[in-house]
């Protein structure tokens, strides 16, 4: 069986080595290692940022969409409710969450992921923090929060959404 192209040739080296199958255990240790080391970063940068509701939904919704209008509205008015908003940080209902927040002084969490292909974090964002490995970014996204709004989105939308309904 051959691997698709797309994300391995564009500087995924660690998804080649994970694909390999088994490594020597002190390899494996050390992926261990980096995992830990970033559910650390993420406990300490969002310990303190309060009762969060976070915002699911497509990168790819432009500002004019109705489905970004409303979730900056209901984002808004949540952060008047005094909740911080995390999201994933990135462009689309992403961004749109994070500026409704920001619309009304509440406190706007962007855990984003790093992708070499992906987006740059959205400009609305109060704390920021990344992350190499998408599970403990979904970790993070379900762990601080006391509820969840899901917008318009695709596969990773609902593996999210499906992730905080199954915790």
């Amino acid at each position: 069986m051959t691997l698709p192209k797309s994300n391995l040739d564009q500087g995924g080296m660690s998804e080649r080595l994970f694909l390999r199958g088994p490594r020597l255990r002190r390899r494996e240790l050390r992926t261990i290692l980096r995992v830990a080391r970033e559910f650390l970063r993420g406990f300490r940068t969002l310990h303190f940022v309060g009762p969060c509701v976070t915002v699911f939904g497509s990168a790819r919704i432009a500002e004019t969409e109705p489905a970004y209008v409303a979730a900056r509205a209901v984002s808004a008015r949540l952060g008047e409710m005094g909740f911080t908003i995390m999201t994933g940080g990135g462009p689309g209902i992403m961004e749109a969450g994070n500026r409704g927040a920001k619309d009304v002084g509440a406190t706007s969490v962007g855990c984003t992921i790093e992708l070499p292909q992906e987006q740059s974090s959205n400009p609305y964002l109060d704390v920021e923090v990344s992350f190499e490995h998408f599970f403990v970014r979904k970790v993070m996204l379900v762990k601080y929060s006391y509820a969840f709004v899901v917008g318009q989105g695709g596969f990773g939308t609902g593996d999210e959404m499906f992730e905080a309904l199954t915790l």
